[in-house]
């Protein structure tokens, strides 16, 4: 058996999967914080969420991220690197991460944001 998690490739990322992914808070923001991330060209890890939620649940919202195309998921030994697809995203829908993001940044008070998360750096081999 793989470890690799399934992504979806670029043409697979649909609209709808992504729109009712991102309704959730708590999936929102993960991607959120993900994008601030980006700034600094790193990944995050698994347990730097584990602020917002339990394990199992961590997880499933992790999945299903990554199932609708919006993160790429990292194995390296036991820990999982997230980051957010930015261009395969840009690619399908042009400006609508970005729009998405400047909504929750508009609401960043509400929403269940991680703060003080242990910046990897990416590997970019």
């Amino acid at each position: 058996m793989s470890r690799t998690p399934h992504h979806p490739t670029r043409e697979q990322i649909e609209l709808p999967m992504v729109l009712d992914c991102l309704s959730d808070p708590i999936r929102l923001a993960i991607v959120y914080q993900l994008a601030q991330q980006e700034r600094v060209s790193s990944e995050l890890r698994c347990s730097d969420f584990s602020a917002l939620s339990g394990k199992s649940n961590l997880a499933y919202h992790f999945a299903k991220l990554r199932d609708c195309g919006l993160m790429r998921t990292r194995v390296a030994g036991t820990n999982r690197f997230m980051r957010l697809r930015r261009e395969d995203l840009e690619a399908r829908f042009p400006g609508l991460l970005d729009a998405v993001l400047g909504s929750a940044a508009k609401d960043a008070d509400r929403l269940p944001l991680v703060s003080g998360c242990e910046l990897v750096e990416v590997d970019r081999k």
